[in-house]
């Protein structure tokens, strides 16, 4: 197209040499007019070049933010790893648990059992975390259900978020099934069984698991410890 353009005075003389050519002024009209839309075109491209490598620093400084909040974010603990303080106790293991209940005396114990990937637990925990610095006099123990699977079946957990309550030489006291919605009942639960009492004995109410608190309370008593 280029190369076409470039010749206006031998189109003007293919113009005036042919018979229906009339109009042989308004081609000068417009070959100046074409030549300044090449000047146009020229500068245009000039201006492109120009701002073309703008876009990519954008992209670059983006990167960066991500790679920042993904960094910021594996810093921070997960929702189950909260300390409320304390009172509040992870379980790793049956021992563990055993361990806690026959060393708890006469206070209230409160045990969690819940899930990592439980959302119904997840809401929850903040609820729970907050009650736990209210009494600190009650402690609570926290167990992961995908860690302690065996103990958990024995204990009858079926479903998450589960709690049992463990009062001094009474044991168990009570066990249910409860959400952020029906939180209601861990409160009543405590008002219930929060009262002092004196401790006569090793915990109950722990199932198939009775056994392993009498060896555990045995090994104390002749100076041996399991844990």
């Amino acid at each position: 197209m280029a190369d076409v353009l470039g010749s206006p005075s031998l189109y003007a003389r293919r113009l005036s040499n042919s018979p229906s050519a009339c109009f042989p002024a308004s081609v000068n009209s417009v070959v100046p007019n074409l030549k300044s839309c090449n000047r146009i075109l020229s500068v245009a491209s000039c201006s492109i070049g120009d701002v073309w490598p703008l876009p990519f620093k954008p992209r670059k400084q983006f990167a960066s933010l991500k790679v920042h909040a993904a960094i910021t974010e594996t810093d921070q603990p997960k929702w189950w790893e909260k300390d409320a303080g304390p009172n509040m106790v992870d379980i790793h293991s049956t021992q563990e648990f055993l361990g806690a209940l026959s060393q708890a005396g006469d206070r209230l114990v409160i045990v969690e059992f819940y899930g990592t990937w439980c959302a119904s637990c997840r809401a929850l925990f903040p609820k729970l975390c907050k009650t736990a610095q209210e009494h600190p006099e009650i402690l609570f123990l926290k167990v992961n259900f995908d860690e302690n699977k065996p103990m958990c079946k024995s204990l009858n957990v079926k479903v998450l978020p589960y709690f049992h309550f463990y009062h001094g030489a009474d044991g168990q006291v009570e066990s249910f099934s409860c959400s952020l919605a029906k939180f209601q009942k861990i409160k009543d639960a405590i008002e219930k069984h929060g009262s002092a009492r004196c401790s006569t004995g090793p915990p109950k109410g722990v199932g198939d698991l009775n056994l392993e608190v009498g060896s555990l309370l045995k090994d104390n008593q002749t100076g041996s410890s399991s844990f």
